[in-house]
């Protein structure tokens, strides 16, 4: 129940008493119990109460510095007093009779003196309590307007990230599509040229740089809903040895354009996982091609995969890139890191943070060791597979 705490100067009354409770379903009793002693009061005397929730009007709780509910407050021209406990209806009948003599030099009273005081001390707790309530407004839009900004600059970044990132696979694919319309161009001198494997190249290429558009446009649509969206993800039997070997073999061409190499130590034994094979592509995705874009040209790759435990399937992905400063290998899976992409940032780009959400949502774990300017090893661990 919300109150106004200005009182009418017409309306001379001693005190005003506010009682604050909270939601818990002791508080109706506990309003009724004090409703009821102060009917029982002799003389029936003219005295105000107000009932406040505390969750409704949190700046009088704060105006009067409470601690606890339930509290009933006295609020008078020369102090307020305040009684808190389970029992505020005795402690109620044990202060009537100094509060009644209150009220019965209120009462005598020839001037208003003690009836101006009165309402001027309405007065005050009515602006106090209005300043901290209009506080608390300014806070919530100021709150509310610095998420808005970070949106917008969030829109901003994304938009910049999909014209730098997007152009390269889309300028391979439309590379292969148009070397392959060459291929089928009618009395063609260079259609002799193509021979079965180099189109089967071409469009496996094409395929290869249309999947890394996907799953780039997969990323940021995710990230753009926010970290409190849910993830789908439909969980099977999955062949993670040979998931690995698919994910490496189609950044082939971004090893041989940097002069990389990846060396590989998964076992032919490594167990089914139960985890869905999408998702765990998008991870390895991220990883690899993270791995790939931070090793400088003619570096190392690593990735190996172990049976950690009887429960879990540990994989690691390794580079020989710039390394992550110890203070930020943490955040770098957080949401707002996600789009610092300069390595003098230590930037690993949009896709950790859903990297994270996608193994978590697997019951599983996903950290970096990493020094300072000798590479990162990122590792996840997914559940095996239960027959």
């Amino acid at each position: 129940m919300e109150v106004n705490i200005p009182v009418s100067p017409a309306v001379k009354v001693p005190f005003k008493l506010l009682l604050f409770i909270d939601k818990r379903p002791s508080s109706s009793e506990q309003v009724r119990q004090i409703r009821q002693h102060l009917k029982d009061l002799p003389g029936k005397p003219q005295i105000s109460l107000e009932i406040i929730d505390v969750t409704n009007q949190p700046y009088l709780a704060e105006h009067f510095k409470l601690v606890a509910t339930p509290a009933l407050i006295k609020v008078s021209a020369d102090k307020n007093q305040t009684l808190t406990g389970s029992d505020i209806a005795g402690q109620l009948m044990h202060w009537w009779p100094r509060w009644q003599r209150e009220i019965e030099v209120f009462e005598r009273s020839k001037d208003d003196s003690l009836a101006a005081s009165n309402s001027i001390a309405m007065d005050a707790v009515a602006q106090s309590t209005e300043i901290l309530r209009l506080s608390d407004e300014i806070f919530r839009l100021d709150q509310e307007k610095e998420t808005l900004i970070s949106q917008l600059a969030f829109k901003d970044r994304i938009i910049a990230m999909m014209a730098h990132d997007l152009r390269n696979p889309l300028t391979a694919a439309s590379i292969a599509l148009e070397t392959l319309e060459l291929a089928y161009e009618p009395n063609s001198q260079r259609a002799e040229k193509f021979t079965p494997e180099l189109i089967a190249h071409l469009l496996k290429s094409t395929k290869v740089q249309i999947r890394t558009i996907n799953s780039m446009i997969t990323e940021i649509l995710q990230a753009a809903r926010g970290p409190s969206a849910n993830l789908k993800i439909s969980p099977h039997k999955l062949d993670l040895q040979r998931l690995c070997m698919e994910v490496m073999e189609s950044f082939q061409s971004k090893l041989t354009n940097k002069k990389q190499s990846i060396e590989t130590d998964i076992p032919q034994d490594l167990p089914f996982v139960y985890a869905d094979t999408d998702q765990v592509q998008r991870v390895l995705t991220n990883l690899i091609d993270n791995a790939i874009k931070y090793t400088p040209a003619n570096g190392k790759i690593g990735i190996t995969a172990l049976h950690r435990t009887t429960e879990k399937v540990q994989v690691s992905v390794r580079d020989t890139g710039p390394g992550i400063p110890q203070n930020n290998q943490k955040v770098i899976f957080e949401e707002n890191f996600r789009l610092k992409r300069d390595q003098t940032e230590d930037g690993y780009g949009l896709g950790l943070a859903l990297c994270q959400r996608i193994i978590r949502a697997h019951y599983g774990q996903i950290w970096v060791d990493s020094k300072k300017g000798e590479g990162s090893c990122f590792h996840f661990t997914l559940p095996v597979y239960k027959s």
